[in-house]
């Protein structure tokens, strides 16, 4: 895969050289390889992330690296790969746009000549019922005749069509490069966009068929770092880049403990502004911790208060051991640095592989197998391998199965480590810039509209409280 890696170094090595801001992320991270080429800004070493999460002898795929760009000036490096490479080589993929209950119904509702004020109502009943069969008293909750026939097969029609194939649409972001011409092998077609094409196949085929594909993606709060460095820089300040900020400042970890972060990356909802005095980040790996923590995955799991519980010393770590002659310490090799707790897909995977024997490919294809609608009939026959291989190694059959049933629980949604450890470097730069240029941080939120939790009015009054003298409007300067 040496000219897949040399093809990203040239796509983040132009967009440097042009002043745009990137950053690799994802699965990417565990790699050394996109590290040293600085596609990455993780160390995989520092955090023993785990390779077999990117790619692996045993599985079957390329390798998948997904690279953010600032989203007002993704279009450059966009348009930058169809000069590059020719657009008889270089495409946008599709993604296939499947049925969902509000769309089906609006479908079904146009065909039974259903008027438009019934087939909203309809739609709004179905708002959360992925797959659920609509009840009669719903029909009469929203004022429509449940004893009508019409509605009743309405709801059936569309509740055949769930998950069906609707339509093409444009990939967020993959890529597709070919080495001959890519334009012999699939159809190639003009997107609605502006001077952008788009091929007919989506990512489960290029994945299938071994194709190379760089994911482009746009990410708001780079362009908000951008502005504010160079808003800093018109001030007379220095003029800093991603790899220029201070690391590991006390007082940067002062604010968060606080929960001081409006518009801070990815900690500025209400949940994680909540959980920020509770978590007390002190340090780098605090933060991937806060990111990942206040996720679906660790909540369905159980995993939070166990692990806020332990960090605080008001309860106990017990690492449970396997039978000689195996090493009586391998799990707490593996969660040490979460408290006992597995938070991440790669603790899952790497508990798999130590304390089940697992090999790689199977620890992938457990991960795959809880994932969002894959785990219909893969799952139970991966639960018997785990478990009892968990209990031939002696561990238990009860903790074997509490252990299965906790990483199923996240599994589903369950945060990469190495994705975390990527967004908390964001993190960490929009917290310092919060904290040492609140005005130039906040003007940058505000140019960045929209993005973020928070309307302007609360930028601006939090931008206040931060002593940031706001002016009004000026014809000549604003």
């Amino acid at each position: 895969y040496a000219r897949y890696f040399l093809t990203l170094y040239d796509i983040v090595r132009v967009a440097r050289d042009k002043g745009i801001l990137c950053q690799g992320r994802g699965s990417a991270a565990n790699s050394a390889v996109c590290y040293v080429l600085g596609i990455t800004s993780v160390d995989p070493n520092v955090f023993d992330l785990l390779f077999a999460r990117f790619m692996s002898d045993e599985r079957k795929e390329p390798p998948d690296v997904d690279v953010d760009f600032e989203h007002e000036r993704r279009e450059e490096i966009i348009q930058y790969i169809y000069e590059r490479y020719g657009r008889h080589r270089a495409g946008i993929a599709a993604t296939v746009i499947h049925y969902r209950p509000r769309s089906a119904m609006r479908e079904v509702g146009k065909v039974f000549g259903l008027t438009d004020d019934v087939t909203a109502r309809l739609s709004g009943l179905v708002w959360g019922s992925w797959g659920e069969a609509l009840r009669t008293q719903q029909l009469r909750q929203a004022g429509l005749d449940d004893q009508n026939p019409v509605l009743h097969r309405a709801l059936e029609f569309a509740s055949r069509l769930l998950n069906f194939p609707r339509h093409l649409s444009q990939h967020v972001g993959g890529f597709v490069l070919a080495r001959d011409r890519l334009d012999e092998l699939v159809p190639i077609g003009n997107a609605a966009m502006d001077k952008r094409t788009f091929i007919e196949w989506d990512k489960e085929d290029i994945d299938e068929l071994g194709l190379m594909k760089v994911d482009i993606l746009a990410l708001g709060m780079l362009t908000c770092i951008r502005k504010a460095f160079d808003l800093i820089h018109q001030a007379g300040g220095p003029r800093y880049g991603l790899q220029e900020i201070p690391p590991e400042d006390p007082a940067v970890y002062d604010m968060l403990c606080r929960g001081d972060s409006l518009g801070v990356f990815q900690v500025e909802s209400r949940a994680q502004i909540s959980m920020l005095p509770r978590l007390k980040p002190r340090e780098f790996y605090d933060l991937v911790i806060e990111v990942a923590i206040v996720r679906p995955g660790p909540i369905q799991g159980n995993m939070v208060h166990p692990y806020l519980r332990r960090r605080n010393g008001e309860e106990a770590i017990n690492y449970p051991s396997p039978s000689p002659p195996h090493d009586p310490n391998e799990l707490e090799k593996l969660l040490k640095k979460t408290y006992g707790v597995p938070l991440f897909q790669e603790q899952a995977m790497k508990l798999a592989i130590v304390a089940a024997d697992f090999t790689p490919a199977e620890a992938n294809k457990l991960r795959r197998a809880m994932a969002t609608f894959r785990n219909v009939g893969t799952i139970h026959t991966l639960e018997k391998a785990m478990v009892g291989g968990m209990v031939k190694r002696g561990y238990t059959q009860d903790f074997a199965e509490r252990c299965f049933k906790q990483i199923r629980g996240f599994g589903s949604y369950g945060f990469p480590e190495s994705h975390a450890a990527a967004f908390s470097q964001l993190v960490y730069v929009s917290s310092w810039l919060k904290k040492y240029h609140p005005a130039a941080f906040a003007a940058a939120l505000l140019n960045s509209q929209p993005m973020g939790f928070y309307a302007p009015a609360q930028i601006v009054r939090d931008a206040q409280e931060h002593g940031v003298e706001v002016r009004p409007v000026d014809v000549n300067f604003s």
